[in-house]
């Protein structure tokens, strides 16, 4: 099981929010930190969107929909090759011409 440390410190977009978390997750924590906040500042920086929890749902609805982007080209990929492989095991076997 593992255990719960105290909080850490993150920061996005300069605000510091405090989040608990075990010591095996925080790397990665850390990382997804880095990367939300790389993302707010994107959204911030084109000045098209103002505020801090509006940049936030932007950045969810973004990272949201590149996620199921992904999904469904795993998807497709997946479909492909299961027919790749239905397909190869109907296929005759490879004739070398030496007998």
């Amino acid at each position: 099981m593992s255990e719960m440390k105290s909080p850490i410190k993150i920061h996005l977009l300069g605000k510091e929010y405090p989040i608990t978390c075990s010591a095996e997750e925080e790397h990665d924590l850390l990382m997804a930190v880095r990367f939300l906040d790389e993302k707010m500042r994107h959204i911030r920086d084109t000045g098209r969107v103002y505020g801090t929890e509006r940049i936030a749902v932007m950045a969810a609805l973004n990272l949201s929909h590149e996620l199921i982007q992904a999904q469904r080209q795993l998807r497709e990929a997946h479909t492909q090759a299961q027919f790749s492989n239905q397909d190869n095991t109907h296929a005759p076997p490879f004739n070398t011409g030496y007998s």
